[in-house]
């Protein structure tokens, strides 16, 4: 069993099985997340400064901003979890 990786725009991929949540940038609780983050130095910003569509918790207390719509995030992660090789 290999690490599972995960496209999240621009070239950018982080580890499927370190994914907690991927959810939206709106709400004032994720903003406080996110800017929390920052402070404490855990924060990747990997939206090449475009606009943060998706915001994606880690088990290790990283959070990740992405330019990509959660949805297409989940939608790419379930893709990968139903065509992993080698698992027959």
């Amino acid at each position: 069993m290999g690490i599972r990786l995960i496209n999240i725009g621009f070239g950018n991929i982080v580890a499927a099985n370190r994914i907690v949540a991927i959810v939206s940038p709106e709400s004032a609780p994720i903003k406080r997340m996110v800017q929390e983050a920052r402070e404490r130095g855990m924060l990747i910003d990997a939206t090449y400064g475009r606009r943060t569509r998706a915001v994606i918790v880690a088990d290790s207390d990283h959070i990740v901003l992405s330019a990509v719509q959660p949805e297409t995030v989940a939608h790419r992660l379930t893709n990968k979890d139903q065509l992993e090789p080698n698992e027959k």
